[in-house]
């Protein structure tokens, strides 16, 4: 498996902002309002994989000493306080690589979504009374889709193997 690219993250975004910005430009009379809370589910989805990938990467580092200490004949010395963590099944970062590089695909399309609707509102702000609330809800669109794209590869990136010593 490889890492998603960021370069084609990046061109999916940057096509599918175009292709929102003629949508919305065509639509935006027929098109229902946008809400604030709409983008909510993404940055909910952004923060679960950022905790998971802080707490896979604590588990997969605690799994190395126990394996590198093993090999040496050391005892693995804990620090007074922490407890060992369990160990992490392989086909758990499997599925969390493969979790991980969807929602950078999702959180990429939908940035460029946002994005798209947020550049025509934008420019419509001082013309159209609903496209400074259209406008708001697009710009925390951008965010939270922003951050599952960078939750997403930091949980990624946690899923790799690093290379033997």
């Amino acid at each position: 498996m490889r890492p998603v690219s960021r370069r084609d993250l990046a061109v999916v975004a940057v096509g599918l902002a175009v292709l929102g910005w003629v949508v919305v430009r065509a639509l935006y009379g027929d098109l229902p309002s946008l809400h604030w809370w709409q983008p909510v589910p993404l940055a909910l989805l952004a923060v679960a994989e950022g905790l998971g990938a802080r707490s896979l990467l604590a588990r997969l580092t605690d799994d190395r000493e126990r394996r590198r200490a093993a090999r040496t004949g050391e005892s693995a010395a804990l620090v007074p306080g922490q407890r060992s963590l369990d160990p992490v099944e392989p086909m758990l970062v499997a599925r969390l690589a493969v979790l991980a590089q969807a929602s950078a695909w999702a959180g990429a399309g939908f940035a460029g979504l946002w994005a798209g609707a947020l550049v025509f509102t934008l420019t419509q702000v001082g013309r159209l009374s609903a496209a400074s609330g259209d406008a708001v809800a697009a710009g925390i669109g951008v965010v939270c889709s922003s951050a599952l794209v960078a939750g997403a590869l930091l949980l990624e990136r946690a899923c790799r193997v690093p290379p033997e010593d």
